[in-house]
């Protein structure tokens, strides 16, 4: 056998050994596994991502998805979510020809290991086994080669790439970002710095090593007397090339590649535990504890060691976090309001940050890049996660501030889809005067210069969503005593009403003459139904009115209307064959009737009938999903999981709690998966939600007690959760159809 197969055979062993050995039988690092939801049928699949919780150093092997067994690239850091990486690395033996740079390479799939911490696989045809350690501002890259004669590293950029080896220290520079759409385009950049040094397993500095730099490239060949074992030890910096080495000396001096990864295990680790489970089978702790893990890759902290780079293109000082990366459209719903109990303190500085954002760019963002705010998606759901963190107590930042940037977003914003933080339009004059968003009749030729070719005006969306962001700042704008803009604020919150078709039971679209526009709301309006809604149909949209449940009910003419008409969304067919469904409705997957799980407008639907008077369906229907939809395998998402927007759904639900409106601190209960669930919350004290002998059959709730003390009610507050205690929830294999039937929701 290679020599080189015994001692990477070796060396995976002890991997595993160590890793899966040297922790007691409480790690529940063990069930998480990044290759779940590496293949899904349409759209995005989840990344199998190495990084530590909510740190900026991120890294995935590039590829197609799980089924490949060729691997594109190895990336130095991977900027923001979903993005491919920058600086990518493919490593080679042999002589370096032009097709070495797109060569990919090969593996098997059998030899790869996968955790957050540590990540190696195999390259089949060079005898090469390829590791890598993440750390919060550096990483580590242990590179295997065969003993062979010219032992090659390739990096690829940008044609702006600049780099240098000397000494076997290495640098580079790398500038990345991305362009605006719409009438005045504006390139957003960070420049990446790297300092690194290429070094044995003895911590020697690789000196004799032949380098060749051209344009956007940088490779690296290592003679047959180099060691075979090659570190590749680097830092990456936002701020400048000495911040680089600065963080690469605290952080990876004299640090071995084992102890790095040993040490990114304890990080882990204590996330990890921070949630205890009992009961449940080993596939649902799989399933949840890497959903958990997925909630951890956004936000990213950028502050190195006292310094980050801003919105402003400045670099700023100072003690506190800054986090940068999320997609508030999907994380706002459920991601944000799980970080309030695990994690409040950061959830805080998450805010700091947001306000930070508005000071330095002028507008208060949504999509929040390393470079600048990323123009996606509708609406301004950013008040969401301020008014939610108010209210559970998160106020350490300049709230007022934070308050006129989600004013300023709202009132001199336009509306349009994908053009956030652009100033207002005409049609979106025509919004603030009659409370909808106009929409074309089709075939009808657009008139807005501004608006997306692709995107389209997703009319009832915006219409909905917009409504959704007046009630959070106005709830804020009641917080603060601004009673005046309370007044007009709440008002612009019941502006969804303006589109409801009484006749049709559904969120229709109006022209900019009022005139209803005759559509098949299950398939009208294009890619992802764009013209009209937004990547799902009317029948989801029928529900997106979080903020006021009480008058959806009224529109749908009560309680019991209403959980009939829900009913019949997870039983409404389809309407036409699949394979037609999907050509538009490719967003749209995980479905169950008109109900689709793969995409966020769905999320909270299934707690709707907590507020109808039956919360055994909330029960029936949550466990019904769970298991169908969220397997623990390479198939096991059923949509874009978009960096912990839809895990963090899982994780909750999985717990039997959901916070259905991000603004009221409360959450619906359910039935959880687990037989008991303890939180160890970071003020010191637990929570606990038991719920004896849970399973598949028996999972409805005959009654519930908070502390001994029973509730007849499917909410528990927000502060109730964090002073720790007990939620019992008493089960059984029937649903007891009276209990929280009549139940009101927390004031």
């Amino acid at each position: 056998m290679n020599q080189v197969v015994k001692k990477l055979g070796a060396f995976v062993f002890l991997s595993f050994f160590t890793f899966a050995t040297s922790f007691s039988q409480e790690d529940n690092t063990k069930y998480i596994d990044p290759t779940i939801g590496n293949v899904v049928p349409f759209l995005v699949p989840t990344y199998p991502t190495m990084h530590l919780p909510n740190q900026m150093m991120r890294m995935f092997p590039v590829k197609e998805d799980y089924l490949s067994d060729q691997v594109e690239a190895f990336p130095m850091q991977v900027i923001s979510h979903r993005r491919a990486g920058i600086l990518q690395m493919k490593v080679s033996v042999g002589e370096i020809t032009k097709s070495s740079w797109n060569q990919k390479m090969n593996i098997d799939h059998d030899l790869e290991v996968y955790h957050p911490w540590l990540y190696s696989t195999y390259l089949i045809d060079d005898d090469i086994r390829v590791s890598f350690a993440p750390g919060e501002k550096c990483a580590i890259y242990k590179i295997d080669f065969a003993d062979k004669d010219k032992k090659n590293l390739l990096i690829k950029g940008s044609n702006e790439m600049k780099s240098t080896l000397n000494g076997g220290i290495f640098t580079f520079k790398e500038k990345t970002g991305e362009t605006t759409k719409g009438l005045d385009p504006k390139k957003m950049t960070v420049t990446a710095f790297v300092y690194g040094e290429l070094r044995d397993t003895d911590n020697n500095l690789i000196k004799n090593a032949l380098i060749d730099i051209e344009k956007g490239k940088f490779s690296v060949t290592f003679s047959k007397s180099s060691p075979t074992s090659i570190l590749v030890k680097y830092a990456v910096s936002y701020v400048s090339p000495e911040q680089a080495k600065i963080n690469f000396e605290k952080e990876l001096t004299k640090t071995s590649f084992n102890d790095f990864a040993t040490t990114g295990k304890k990080a882990w680790e204590k996330v990890m535990n921070q949630i205890e489970v009992k009961g449940g089978t080993e596939a649902q702790r799989r399933t949840f504890y890497t959903s958990l893990y997925r909630t951890y890759e956004r936000m990213v902290d950028i502050n190195e060691y006292g310094k980050y780079y801003g919105y402003d293109g400045k670099v700023h000082e100072s003690k506190r976090p800054f986090y940068g990366d999320d997609w508030i459209w999907d994380t706002y719903r459920a991601q944000h309001p799980l970080r309030t109990i695990l994690n409040p303190q950061m959830e805080n500085d998450i805010l700091n940050s947001y306000t930070l954002m508005y000071e330095q760019s002028g507008w208060m963002p949504t999509f929040p890049q390393v470079f600048g705010n990323h123009m996606c998606m509708n609406s301004y759901h950013t008040s969401a996660i301020f008014i939610d963190g108010y209210r559970k107590g998160l106020k350490d930042y300049n709230v007022e501030t934070a308050y006129e940037g989600l004013k300023k977003n709202l009132m001199e914003g336009t509306f349009i889809p994908w053009r956030q933080g652009t100033p207002r339009r005409p049609i979106d004059d025509f919004y603030h005067t009659n409370g909808f968003f106009p929409g074309l009749h089709p075939g009808e030729i657009e008139t807005e210069p501004q608006m997306d070719s692709f995107e389209k005006r997703q009319a009832v969306a915006v219409s909905l969503g917009i409504s959704y962001d007046f009630w959070t700042l106005a709830e804020l704008a009641k917080e603060l005593d601004k009673k005046e803009e309370y007044k007009l604020f709440a008002k612009k919150g019941n502006d969804y009403k303006n589109l409801w078709h009484p006749v049709r039971r559904l969120f229709m679209p109006k022209d900019d003459k009022g005139n209803w526009i005759d559509i098949d709301p299950k398939s009208a309006g294009g890619r992802g139904y764009r013209e009209y809604y937004d990547e799902n149909n009317g029948w989801t949209y029928a529900w997106d009115v979080q903020h006021d449940i009480d008058g959806l009910t009224d529109l749908l003419g009560g309680k019991k209307p209403a959980e009939d008409r829900l009913d019949q969304l997870f039983r409404e067919p389809l309407g036409m064959k699949k394979n037609d469904f999907y050509v538009n409705g490719s967003n749209s997957t995980g479905m169950v009737g008109q109900f689709s799980m793969g995409n966020e407008p769905s999320f909270h639907i299934p707690y709707l009938y907590n507020y109808f008077g039956a919360p055994w369906k909330t029960q029936k229907r949550t466990r019904f999903l769970l298991d169908v939809w969220y397997k623990d395998n390479i198939f096991g998402m059923p949509g874009d999981e978009d960096g912990g927007g839809m895990t963090a759904f899982v994780v909750f639900t999985s717990m039997g709690l959901y916070p259905v409106t991000p603004g009221l601190p409360f959450y619906d209960i359910t039935s959880p998966v687990f037989e008991e669930i303890t939180i160890n919350l970071t003020n010191g004290k637990t929570f606990t939600v038991r719920a004896k002998g849970a399973s598949r059959t028996k999972k409805y709730i005959q009654s519930a007690f908070v502390n001994g003390e029973e509730i007849n009610s499917p909410f528990i507050t927000h502060s109730q959760i964090m002073a720790g205690g007990t939620l019992e929830l008493i089960l059984d294999e029937l649903p007891k159809k009276e209990w929280g039937k009549d139940a009101k929701v927390p004031e």
